[in-house]
């Protein structure tokens, strides 16, 4: 490993630990508004939802009629169901059935 290896990786320790402690120094025991307090509690689901989509396209690949229907079947069973695992139980059982049937 060259010196390039380290100097990336504390860079990259840096870039990622800037936008981390920024926050916590100072805005530490101030109340935010509740709409910028809103946004930043739904960020997580925002970035959920981009990194899973694009996977739903190439879940297999030649076959994208296979992730819209885990999709599908994820998306109905959150809908109906709030707990996690029946959703991903769910959604595997029916992918599970399509791969067996087609």
């Amino acid at each position: 490993m060259g010196t390039w290896y380290w100097w990336t990786l504390l860079g990259m320790a840096i870039v990622t630990y800037i936008p981390r402690v920024f926050p916590l120094t100072f805005l530490e025991g101030r109340k935010l508004p509740p709409v910028i307090s809103g946004v930043l509690s739904n960020i997580p689901f925002a970035v959920l939802g981009a990194l899973i989509f694009p996977a739903i396209l190439y879940v297999q690949q030649g076959n994208i009629v296979f992730g819209i229907i885990g999709a599908v079947v994820a998306f109905t069973l959150a809908i109906i169901s709030a707990n996690v695992m029946v959703v991903v139980l769910g959604t595997i059982s029916v992918l599970a059935i399509y791969s067996l049937v087609f």
